[in-house]
């Protein structure tokens, strides 16, 4: 009955995002998507860096030696370009207390590290997975503990639970009446074993990540509105000082990432923050989604590029042909509105002008009377184009609101909070939403059961995953890449290092790549466009984004117009 339920309301994990990354439960979900894959190798077939030298050569050139990881089960396509390979190792001490930090005890004699080489059988440690780091081998000491959470065996990654239960007011409801009862024990049946999966597969120099999953003091709604910082330093203290670990997964409210980041704790999950926000807290800070500096630059740049001064075409009713007058729409937190700024900044240079903002409250509680006075004002001031900078559930409320007063303006979507999702795209009002288009950092969909997460999952385990279970492994993949990469001498910094080095690579979850001011994956984005009357390969049903599948990062957008038929129009 239970694998039943969870066939049914597969199609729905998405919205279990919404929980996950701005109400309460774990992180953000970034759905499967249609690969979209880049090749490379040398001649041989051996991975290659961007030097052209061997994977496995760090940037100081570690010794060969023979050898091969164990080989992955995911089967997704061919070889990224320009595999790098992990951090260099060095010589560590070997402390004997699991506490030791970066550099070990000074009085313990030091030992070299084992050697770190390019695997002899495949260029990719798990073949034709688009993310995949270049395989490598390793034998002789890993060098024991050489950073807190850290010892000869073990890696400590840390999976917080907030304290408070979940109260999402009319958004609860919404939730409810889609058949959404997702529990926590469903969340951690579903962590562990995507770490087994990770484990097994992964080159993890003869360690193995061991979670500690806790309840936390901190309360999640607090924080992800920017309060609770007491509880959630009391809660970063823990994790340094009594659970001892390495890395946080579940770092996905500001105030906590900022917190274990003072602890010197690597944190995966603080979404759209800005890019100077990630440089600041280098080199512990890190997350799946873009940073909204990514954003804001390649949401400015096609606005001026391609829709500034000209009319509104693609509006309903008395607005369609209009000039266009924008608005920007975004939460009222603070750091949130900081990349408003910047994005209100980049279009006045650029000329132009944003004649209405507007900031919402992340409550979704009163979303139906927020959604009510946002359209009123809206169409009082004869805005044409609205761009959200939303969460996943407000649209849903703007949109019916809208389509009650018979106002259908372009919706420009930003590519936020899984607001370019097709399941979401068909929450929207359709009369309303055939007039949306703008742009996703993430791939075109793919079918629910061919995501690499499910995939991952079904690999070493019979039973049915979470419905969240893609949020969970993109979480893990970000820490177990950093891990790889780094080489056996693991540490913040050679975690930093091996993530630099990492070869950029497109796949479902859109162009990965990491470098200086970089600590957030994506790197470009494609124009997408909504078709309430086209079939979702997602999940089957009407409603489906559309794209020409051409990608773009910031600079290198056209100038002339990108062709998009928001409503299936041709």
């Amino acid at each position: 009955m239970r694998s039943g339920r969870l066939r049914t309301l597969r199609g729905y994990g998405p919205v279990i995002a919404l929980a996950v990354a701005f109400f309460a439960v774990s992180a953000l979900t970034v759905p499967a998507r249609r690969l979209q894959l880049t090749v490379g190798a040398d001649a041989t077939g051996a991975a290659v860096t961007a030097d052209g030298s061997g994977a496995g050569a760090g940037p100081s050139g570690a010794a060969a030696a023979s050898g091969s990881a164990a080989s992955g089960a995911v089967d997704a396509g061919p070889a990224t370009t320009r595999p790098s390979g992990p951090a260099a190792p060095r010589r560590v001490t070997r402390p004997g207390r699991a506490g030791s930090v970066e550099g070990g005890d000074a009085a313990e004699a030091a030992e070299p590290l084992g050697a770190v080489t390019p695997c002899s059988d495949r260029a990719r440690q798990i073949p034709k997975d688009p993310y995949s780091p270049p395989c490598l081998a390793f034998t002789g000491n890993n060098g024991g503990v050489t950073s807190r959470g850290v010892t000869k065996d073990t890696i400590g990654i840390g999976i917080r639970f907030p304290a408070d239960p979940i109260d999402f007011g009319q958004a609860y409801q919404f939730l409810a009446d889609h058949g959404i009862h997702e529990t926590r024990d469903d969340l951690e049946r579903t962590a562990r074993g995507l770490l087994d999966y990770f484990n097994a597969t992964f080159q993890f120099y003869g360690r193995k990540i061991e979670p500690v999953i806790w309840q936390g003091s901190g309360l999640a709604a607090q924080e992800i509105v920017g309060g609770g910082q007491d509880a959630a330093n009391a809660d970063a203290i823990k994790s340094a000082k009594e659970l001892n670990v390495f890395a946080d997964a579940s770092a996905f409210t500001p105030p906590y990432a900022d917190a274990l980041v003072k602890q010197g704790i690597v944190a995966v999950g603080a979404p759209y923050m800005s890019r100077k926000w990630y440089s600041d807290r280098a080199p512990y800070a890190w997350s799946i989604t873009p940073d909204c500096s990514l954003i804001t630059e390649t949401a400015g740049e096609l606005y001026v590029k391609q829709l500034l001064g000209k009319p509104a075409q693609y509006a309903g009713g008395d607005l369609q042909g209009k000039p266009r007058k924008l608005a920007l729409i975004a939460p009222d937190v603070p750091w949130y509105q900081d990349c408003i700024n910047d994005g209100v900044r980049r279009i006045k240079e650029s000329g132009g002008d944003v004649a209405v903002r507007i900031s919402y409250s992340l409550d979704p509680s009163v979303f139906t009377s927020q959604a009510a006075s946002i359209v009123a004002k809206l169409k009082d001031e004869g805005v044409t184009s609205v761009a959200c900078g939303c969460d996943p559930i407000l649209p849903v409320f703007l949109t019916a609101k809208a389509s009650e007063q018979n106002y259908e303006p372009e919706w420009l979507v930003l590519g936020t909070a899984l607001t370019d999702t097709d399941i979401f795209g068909q929450f929207y009002n359709q009369q309303e939403w055939r007039h949306a288009f703008g742009i996703s950092l993430i791939g075109p969909q793919q079918p629910v059961r061919a995501s690499l997460g499910y995939r991952a999952y079904k690999s070493v385990r019979s039973d049915e995953p979470s419905i969240a279970v893609d949020l969970l492994y993109y979480f893990i993949y970000v820490i177990a890449i950093g891990i790889q990469m780094a080489g056996p001498d693991l540490t913040p910094t050679t975690f930093q290092q091996g993530m630099f080095n990492y070869p950029r690579a497109t796949g479902p979850a859109g162009s990965w790549g990491f470098g200086p001011g970089d600590y957030t994956p994506m790197d470009d984005a494609m124009v997408i466009w909504w078709n309430p009357d086209a079939e979702s390969p997602y999940n089957g049903k009407k409603g489906a984004y559309q794209t020409d599948g051409k990608r773009y990062r910031p600079g290198q957008w056209p100038s002339e117009p990108i062709p998009v038929h928001p409503g299936g129009a041709s």
